[in-house]
């Protein structure tokens, strides 16, 4: 709903699972060792032996299994072999963390076949490291812990240092939740979002400088941060402006969640649109098209860019009785544009990781 990039700055998200999925069909293998794996969808299939465990050419989807494997191998020692197939509905390089998915619907599964008794917690680290060490990917755990604790019609006030978890009814009485797919996939192991961490770090360590006390941005105040303004260059003052500015937006979004204000909630979901685009510099030209489209629309409240950058999704607050008008509009409105067809997600709120049958 509102929080990108915060969590690997250990600050505030506000994330939601949703109901789409990734589909896991596992076994012991006979091979000790030896894992046979096969993508449905791409129908591809890969066999690898647990030892000395690599990634492959960037891109590979089998580094997110070798990733998962390896970090698993790395915690329990060992592990069996086994024989997978998966496929699912969730849109790749759309920002709905399909990623996460895929990682951590393996190792709920692996968790689940051999009797590993690994926590929640522990698994969304292995799913996080595996993207970190095989993908190249320094990613937050937001999306992990999505997967792994989303609660159905509830969103997640998750705090990334302490991973303490407050959920809150998403009820947007009289409004619908719609996505709209911009079909333009977004690279998140590019350089670009790398490089947002290490300015992030960067900004860290000059203000460690003036207070000790500071270990990341969740530490630090807009008003704190406008104070040492100078001791920043431009581009880590605007990219630690957006995460102190988005940590705070989250807190707000909750209260205005709580009380039902759907103007605040409209405020902030563009003015995180804004932070995105113009102190953070992920948004592009489509996805700016898409939130700016909204903006004059009163039945619309509130757009924004989802997920982490560079293409994907928006989200959009939409009266009940606009929305199927929303969706013939906005998507006649981005054809003439980009001459590109818009894909409407029609999305509800629900459970992370279960386990259909052992």
């Amino acid at each position: 709903m509102i929080g990108e990039h915060t969590d690997y700055n250990l600050g505030f998200v506000l994330p939601a699972a949703i109901n789409k999925a990734i589909y896991f069909s596992v076994n012991r293998s006979q091979l000790e060792e030896v894992s046979t794996v096969y993508a449905i969808d791409v129908q591809q299939e890969i066999q690898f032996k647990h030892r000395d465990l690599a990634p492959l050419e960037a891109g590979s989807w089998q580094n997110y299994i070798l990733g998962v494997v390896s970090e698993i191998i790395k915690v329990r020692g060992n592990l069996p072999g086994f024989c997978l197939s998966f496929g699912g509905d969730v849109p790749l390089g759309a920002g709905l963390s399909s990623s996460a998915a895929l990682e951590c619907g393996l190792c709920f599964a692996l968790n689940e076949l051999f009797e590993l008794n690994l926590s929640w917690q522990e698994m969304a680290k292995i799913s996080q490291l595996a993207e970190h060490h095989f993908v190249g990917t320094k990613c937050g755990i937001m999306d992990q812990i999505s997967s792994l604790r989303g609660k159905k019609d509830h969103v997640m006030l998750l705090d990334c240092r302490s991973l303490d978890i407050k959920y809150f009814p998403c009820a947007l009485v009289g409004y619908q939740i719609v996505i709209c797919n911009s079909n333009v996939t977004h690279e998140l192991a590019s350089s670009a979002y790398n490089e947002r961490r290490a300015q992030c770090e960067e900004g860290v360590a000059v203000l460690q400088s003036v207070n000790p006390e500071i270990k990341s941005l969740r530490d630090v105040s807009y008003e704190f941060l406008l104070q040492n303004k100078e001791s920043l260059s431009e581009v880590v003052f605007k990219r630690c402006a957006y995460i102190t500015k988005e940590n705070d937006r989250v807190i707000e979004f909750c209260e205005a969640l709580q009380n039902q204000n759907i103007d605040q909630l409209e405020n902030l979901l563009y003015n995180a649109h804004s932070g995105m685009q113009h102190e953070y510099e992920i948004t592009c030209p489509e996805i700016d098209f898409l939130v700016d489209y909204t903006r004059n629309l009163d039945q619309v409240k509130g757009s924004r860019m989802m997920g982490g950058g560079f293409g994907g999704c928006t989200i959009n607050i939409v009266k009940d009785e606009f929305v199927d008008q929303f969706k013939s509009e906005i998507s006649e409105a981005y054809s003439n544009r980009w001459q590109k067809d818009l894909s409407i997600l029609d999305l509800e709120i629900g459970d992370g990781v279960q386990l259909y049958s052992r």
